[in-house]
């Protein structure tokens, strides 16, 4: 790969120096600069492929670098850095062309991962990644299907960690496949010639649990007829996966965290620890962060799980690998039924694209299987798709599914969307943060009060009763 230029631009030493260091560690060629007038002298001297800047700096401010870049050099990618109280000026910033906006505080790994999100868009990373095709150390990916820059990026990851022995978190919403990754991740690691355990965390109640991962020995509880080998000494030498590590029970998650630093555990019943040598991979569909600030989740647990994150997206986010899912699911079911490979026609494939998929990947191969076994003719129609996915396509007309327009339409529907999500989390943030004042919170956030209100209107948030009358007289009166 060409070689990739940086440029960082922030009055902060600090930032500046955290932020090299992160980007370094990935090959690419840095930049910094303190003010917008240094910014504008180094890229006359050299070609950037990404800016990334704060919002906030002393005379001139990324708001004003954005919209010079955008005009002078159009193929740069523009990445914002703000602080809560600008949320609505990065929001606004998208709008102008930023590719996205990373908040104080981030970590390196969130920098890096935005930083390649934008590589990516700009066309600077290597061709997508099908399922077996070969990649560096000729890569195993069994069904887990995706072209998209979203997938491309979970590909890249699974092969960076998978020949260490480094604990990875896997997180993603129900149906996105985490099971799938983490079998990748050892199927192309040193153990995979050892077992692969799955601990499904939510299934098992926290007494049954513990005696499942531990083991217990003979007469260490009613029941206990003999001696039984844990999910430690199964997936000795081999990988454990622990699904949807966020419903452990608070005091497994300690007893987790002392094997994860020991290495060893104990038998429930039994006073001699056992050593083990397992290779950690975990998976949740949880904010385990805002768990921890809760208290419902430990965090020296969450710190040693959230070495290597992998954010595995939701289908919604990436319906531009739905033909080519389309094509494995419908291939799967002609095979597995013994029946002629079937086609999708037009209209059905726009109503798969036109749903929102919640339950992600898992809910289209069961939709594929259904229509593959009910559907007559030689094609699937949208009547052969269940009644919610043809409700929430709609009639609607637009380009044919799977065409560049078509894709370039899904993005920018998916980009309006994340900008909507963002405003509307922001006006909800700053009223919680003022008790439901409108007129305190649009000052905290440095908007007119008018249009504040506006868009709490607008994303239909409720306010208390009385604080609800009260705002609504004030805007009358304002209008």
């Amino acid at each position: 790969m060409a070689e990739v230029n940086v440029l960082v631009v922030d009055d902060e030493e600090v930032v500046l120096a955290s932020c090299e260091r992160a980007l370094q560690s990935q090959g690419y060629s840095v930049a910094a600069a303190q003010s917008v007038d240094q910014a504008l002298l180094k890229m006359e001297e050299n070609v950037f492929d990404v800016v990334v800047a704060d919002l906030v700096m002393p005379k001139k401010g990324g708001m004003e670098l954005l919209k010079i870049l955008k005009e002078t050099y159009p193929q740069t990618q523009v990445i914002m850095i703000t602080g809560y109280s600008s949320i609505n000026t990065a929001v606004e910033s998208i709008k102008l062309g930023a590719f996205d906006y990373l908040s104080k505080p981030f970590s390196p790994a969130e920098l890096v991962l935005t930083v390649k999100k934008a590589l990516e868009e700009k066309g600077r990373l290597v061709s997508p990644y099908l399922t077996d095709q070969e990649m560096p150390g000729q890569m195993i990916f069994d069904n887990i299907i995706g072209n998209s820059s979203r997938m491309i990026e979970v590909f890249k990851f699974v092969s960076k960690v998978a020949a260490t022995d480094t604990t990875v978190l896997i997180i993603g919403e129900s149906g996105t496949g985490k099971e799938l990754v983490a079998r990748a991740i050892h199927n192309n690691s040193q153990r995979k010639d050892n077992n692969f355990v799955v601990v499904d965390c939510l299934t098992l109640t926290p007494t049954l649990l513990e005696s499942e991962l531990f083991g217990h020995i003979k007469g260490s509880f009613t029941g206990a007829t003999s001696a039984k080998a844990g999910f430690f000494e199964v997936a000795n030498k081999g990988t454990l996966f622990l699904d949807e590590i966020g419903d452990l029970s608070f005091d497994l998650q300690g007893k987790l965290l002392r094997v994860i630093q020991e290495r060893k555990y104990t038998p429930v019943g039994g006073t001699e620890p056992r050593e083990t040598d397992i290779r950690l991979v975990a998976a949740t569909n949880k904010n385990l962060k805002k768990m921890v600030e809760t208290g419902t989740f430990r965090e020296d647990l969450f710190y040693r799980l959230y070495v290597i994150p992998i954010f595995l997206p939701p289908l919604r986010e990436r319906k531009e690998d739905l033909p080519i899912l389309v094509d494995h699911f419908l291939k799967k079911f002609s095979d597995r039924y013994k029946k002629p490979l079937p086609r999708l026609s037009e209209k059905a494939m726009k109503c798969l694209i036109a749903y929102n998929w919640p339950g992600n990947v898992r809910e289209l191969e069961n939709t594929l299987e259904r229509a593959s076994v009910s559907f007559e003719g030689a094609e699937i129609l949208p009547a052969d798709l269940p009644e919610q996915i043809q409700k929430q396509a709609g009639e609607g007309s637009g380009p044919a599914p799977g065409t560049i327009d078509e894709l370039k339409k899904l993005k920018k529907q998916l980009r309006e969307k994340a900008i909507e999500d963002i405003e509307k989390e922001f006006v909800i943030n700053a009223l919680t943060a003022n008790e439901f004042s409108v007129s305190q919170a649009a000052k905290s956030v440095g908007m007119q009060r008018t249009n504040f209100y506006r868009l709490i209107r607008k994303y239909n948030i409720k306010l208390p009763k009385g604080q609800e009358e009260l705002e609504l007289n004030n805007h009358n009166h304002d209008l």
